[in-house]
């Protein structure tokens, strides 16, 4: 009687015996270490070539107009921010696509920076945007940025989160988007000279001027301080968009200083009266990021300036119930795992909003009162086989929040 016959690896020859793994094909075996010298192969080749995946081609750039229709769907309000966003990101592509022409016309980048207070929507843009293009995005918190040789991270960082989020695929990041948060953070701190460095503010933003302006950055795979012995990743940023939001607390009075010193003449109280007082942030001008910290180096390089209007009643209650993502639909989603029909009584919305308006939280605090109104049937009803529709009632709502600390919600 003839013996088994051993399966063999079609690539290398090794039997099953001598390998960990052997995977069978139509017609022949691969081994596990073929596989992953394979997979190893083909992306060192797509980085080289800065080619993308067979499955991504093809895949059709949205209009501006697609893409401020696709935002609506997920962010309220804040039509003007939406439009710049759109415009520029639109155009950002374009650029990646332009093919090398005979009149030598560069189209240079255009980096965005968004200004609007806290919970107006800043993040959620530049999410839904990365979400809609499919494109590698990153969220980096400023505070934590510091000068090379200090406590905190350095600059580099922000492109080694970026790679990370691209699989460590380099072509692919370089055409990522960046979400700086909390720029205004490292703004200059005082216009005096000081004994000390100012290693979380200008210092910070020097470090910033090559990664917006486009440059050759060797970025450690694992993050700088921890692993000094690591290999360096060069990333060239010519090509990744930096969008930089921050709330910029108190620049209201800086933008009025300057509409004040405009207004000469006979016509001095006529034109005061068009200035909107409830809304500064609509005048906001580049000159007002310089009188607040930013120094000019890093507002030529964020050419695209945009604001975000504060939430007024009727946006926080469209927050609430409208979009895709909107915090009713999650909880209701929730429950529905829990195979239990959530509703609420419509006065409970007018609760919430006339709160979050009470406490100025915010489109964030809508969350916080949502949570404290729902935790303790959040708590109960998975246990309770027998409920499968469960109304919030106005009286419940008010009873949840009387219990709970009010307070501690305008910390959010």
């Amino acid at each position: 009687m003839a013996g088994k016959v051993k399966r063999k690896c079609s690539f290398c020859g090794r039997t099953d015996g001598e390998v960990a793994l052997l995977i069978s094909g139509m017609d022949g075996f691969i081994c596990n270490e073929c596989a992953e010298q394979a997979v190893e192969m083909s992306r060192e080749f797509l980085q080289s070539t800065g080619k993308k995946n067979l499955s991504s081609k093809g895949k059709k750039l949205p209009k501006p107009k697609e893409i401020k229709d696709f935002l609506d769907q997920y962010v309220i309000g804040q039509d003007d921010a939406k439009r710049f966003l759109s415009v520029s990101v639109y155009n950002h592509y374009k650029r990646l696509m332009q093919a090398e022409s005979a009149d030598e016309v560069e189209i240079e980048k255009s980096n965005i920076i968004m200004v609007g207070s806290t919970g107006t929507g800043k993040t959620l843009l530049a999410r839904t945007i990365a979400k809609l293009l499919d494109v590698p995005f990153t969220i980096v918190d400023a505070t934590v940025l510091t000068e090379a040789g200090y406590v905190g991270e350095d600059i580099e960082s922000i492109l080694t989160r970026l790679l990370q989020v691209a699989d460590y695929n380099v072509a692919e990041a370089e055409k990522g988007i960046v979400f700086i948060d909390e720029i205004d953070k490292i703004a200059r701190k005082s216009d005096n000279p000081s004994i000390t460095r100012d290693v979380s503010g200008e210092g910070v933003q020097q470090g910033l001027l090559k990664l917006l302006e486009g440059s050759v950055v060797n970025v450690p795979p694992q993050g700088g301080r921890k692993h000094p012995d690591q290999k360096m990743i060069p990333v060239n940023t010519k090509n990744i968009l930096f969008i930089c939001g921050g709330a910029f607390d108190g620049i209201e009075k800086k933008i009025a200083q300057r509409l004040n010193t405009h207004v000469v003449g006979y016509n001095a109280v006529s034109n005061t009266l068009q200035i909107d007082k409830n809304n500064m942030m609509q005048y906001i001008a580049p000159q007002d990021l310089k009188s607040f910290g930013l120094i000019p180096e890093i507002i030529g390089r964020l050419p695209v300036l945009t604001y975000l209007n504060p939430l007024d009643r009727d946006a926080l209650r469209s927050i609430l119930t409208e979009p895709k993502n909107s915090i009713i639909k999650q909880y209701v989603k929730l429950f529905e795992m829990d195979k239990v029909t959530l509703t609420f009584q419509p006065e409970v919305f007018e609760f919430i909003v006339d709160k979050a308006v009470e406490y100025k939280l915010g489109a964030r605090g809508l969350r916080s009162i949502v949570e404290t109104i729902m935790m303790d049937v959040m708590f109960e009803l998975p246990s309770d086989a027998n409920t499968k529709e469960y109304e919030v009632t106005l009286d419940y709502a008010k009873m949840q929040l009387g219990k709970a600390n009010l307070s501690r919600l305008q910390s959010v």
